[in-house]
């Protein structure tokens, strides 16, 4: 039997035609987007996804995060949901894509701009302010971050690898792909940093 999720948001949820997208951040299109490949997918499901492959290039939400936007996607009728029997007290819901979420979705892939990107790299800082600290210190962030890399990157070539043999994600499997690339690149641009630092010659913190 399909139970479906009742509450006042779902009954104050504002009238919307087709014709206008919904006004949802990024995150929530992301979280559309993973349940456009027709499956239908637990909010368990939906974290697994994403820090399998959409915390590489995107984002890495916290699980309560993808919950509350699940409810909201529902609450605008983009996604639907049901409950299933599980061998515990509690039911497994499972959500997925609507034909109005599907229709969205195209519009905002079709119609709008990529966001610009934002990078936020804690090594670069810490090395900006390399005059604080001494060139050990320097080394150990440095080579540490590429410890990060190398799991990064085995994780990124597990994920590439899955998508690649899934015939439907052509186009993840290309994003994946890419994925290794840039973390390739980055485990390189550490190994030239490594050097710079030994160039620059031992220099200690400076004094003033």
């Amino acid at each position: 039997m399909v139970a479906r999720r009742a509450g006042p948001l779902a009954a104050e949820a504002p009238t919307r035609t087709d014709d206008e997208l919904p006004a949802i951040p990024a995150t929530a299109w992301a979280v559309l987007g993973l349940l456009s490949f027709e499956r239908e997918l637990s909010g368990y499901d939906v974290k697994q996804w994403a820090d399998a492959i959409l915390r590489f290039f995107y984002w890495s939400p916290a699980t309560s995060q993808i919950y509350a936007e699940l409810r909201r996607l529902e609450d605008l009728g983009l996604v639907s949901s049901r409950v299933v029997a599980r061998d515990d007290v509690r039911g497994k819901r499972l959500y997925r894509i609507a034909p109005a979420g599907r229709r969205a979705l195209e519009r905002w892939q079709r119609e709008t701009d990529a966001e610009p990107t934002v990078l936020k790299h804690g090594l670069m800082l810490r090395l900006w302010l390399g005059h604080l600290t001494s060139p050990e210190r320097l080394r150990e962030q440095i080579e540490a971050r590429r410890v990060e890399l190398r799991a990064e990157l085995e994780a990124a070539r597990a994920s590439a690898s899955s998508a690649e043999a899934t015939p439907e994600w052509a186009y993840p499997a290309m994003v994946a792909r890419w994925t290794c690339r840039r973390i390739e690149d980055e485990l390189a641009l550490t190994e030239e940093m490594l050097a710079d630092l030994e160039r620059l010659g031992g220099e200690g913190p400076a004094t003033g």
